[in-house]
């Protein structure tokens, strides 16, 4: 569908006349992303363009409209249509987009971090969006092919390393009550002076704070910022999950729906295994 042909559903939904700006590129799936104008100001809609990009649009609007909170940017309008679903929020192109971090714009987001943690939200559990999480360790083991062809580290000591990596995942616990975003990355948190928000939400669930925290902190050291265990001490069974998470999945074939995501997974594992091997006291990968 012509990007113009959009701007009649688009009016819609927002009752107002639409001027298309620009396609926003960027994001890991080619769902269709737009800066409009109205005659009141700008907005930005996503818009499904793969049945997968459909289903993950579909989660996020449904978060959209079950969570509140100033974490999350503002909601304009949405259509849930049977072959193109549309988000339509407000526009975060004036936000500023790490990196780089500072001291200042870590702080804002931990804060922010804290606040989404300790929000009340009706939404489903980690278990019932993601499941068991994919085994992380335990799959590494099973078939340690797509790891070890990373080449990251030798058999052997992927051979000594396992059973504690195996054991303190394992450890780790998914379960929790507090709202979880489940992708907090530099490319999902825009800040201003005084606050952060989250976008892509369509992974949102109820699950472990510390793991929801850990999870962004290897994309974090990998862009400048701090060690992990400088912000989350003290968490061998983060360390060992998070860094399993993405040494079970760096190695595999692409996804055609989102072609970056395992180069983003393999990035974060360069600093995601150097923190459980810290954490766990493990032999170094190059002796």
């Amino acid at each position: 569908m012509p990007h113009t042909d959009l701007l009649p559903r688009l009016e819609k939904l927002i009752g107002a006349k639409v001027e298309l700006l620009e396609q926003v590129q960027g994001g890991y799936t080619p769902a269709l992303r737009l800066r409009c104008h109205t005659a009141s100001g700008t907005f930005f809609a996503k818009v499904g363009a793969t049945p997968l990009t459909c289903s993950f649009l579909r989660r996020e609007i449904d978060m959209y409209t079950r969570i509140q909170g100033d974490f999350m940017p503002k909601l304009v309008g949405w259509e849930d249509d049977e072959t193109q679903p549309v988000l339509i929020i407000e526009d975060l192109s004036d936000w500023q987009w790490p990196p780089p971090w500072n001291e200042r714009r870590i702080e804002l987001v931990l804060e922010q971090v804290a606040v989404m943690h300790n929000t009340p939200a009706e939404i489903e559990t980690f278990s019932q969006v993601h499941g068991d999480g994919g085994g992380n360790w335990a799959s590494v083991a099973a078939d340690p092919g797509p790891f070890l062809s990373l080449g990251i580290a030798s058999g052997q000591w992927l051979e000594t390393a396992l059973p504690a990596l195996v054991r303190y995942s394992e450890g780790c616990s998914t379960a929790g009550n507090s709202l979880a975003h489940w992708d907090l990355r530099s490319d999902n948190i825009c800040l201003s002076d005084t606050r952060a928000l989250f976008v892509d939400w369509n992974l949102a669930s109820l699950s472990n704070p510390r793991l929801d925290l850990g999870f962004w902190l290897p994309s974090l050291a990998f862009e400048g910022g701090p060690l992990p265990e400088r912000i989350l001490p003290d968490a061998p069974d983060v360390a060992a999950w998070v860094a399993g998470f993405f040494a079970s999945r760096a190695g595999l074939p692409g996804i055609p729906d989102a072609p970056r995501v395992r180069l983003v997974q393999r990035q974060q594992l360069d600093t995601a295994l150097p923190w459980a091997i810290r954490a766990l006291n493990l032999p170094p990968l190059r002796s």
